[in-house]
């Protein structure tokens, strides 16, 4: 495990990990853990709702793909009742 020392955090900073922590139950050094574990992994993740462009994140670098549609019918008319 590697140890990260953070200088220079204001006191309200400090103030809102330490009120979250204790939310949490966790202690302040375990809830930073969880903030960056949070944050860093959505990071690596598509936008919720993006499906789109996570799906041409997939295809695209494989070239694509070739959907064979089929022909539309011709729209039928439409009965009028009177």
């Amino acid at each position: 495990m590697t140890t990260i020392t953070i200088r220079n955090v204001d006191d309200e900073l400090k103030e809102r990990l330490k009120v979250r922590a204790s939310e949490h139950g966790r202690s302040m050094e375990a809830e930073a853990r969880e903030i960056l574990r949070e944050v860093l992994d959505r990071a690596n993740k598509p936008e919720p709702g993006d499906l789109y462009r996570a799906v041409r994140g997939i295809v695209e670098p494989l070239g694509g793909i070739d959907l064979d549609l089929p022909a539309r019918k011709p729209i039928r008319d439409r009965k009028l009742f009177d």
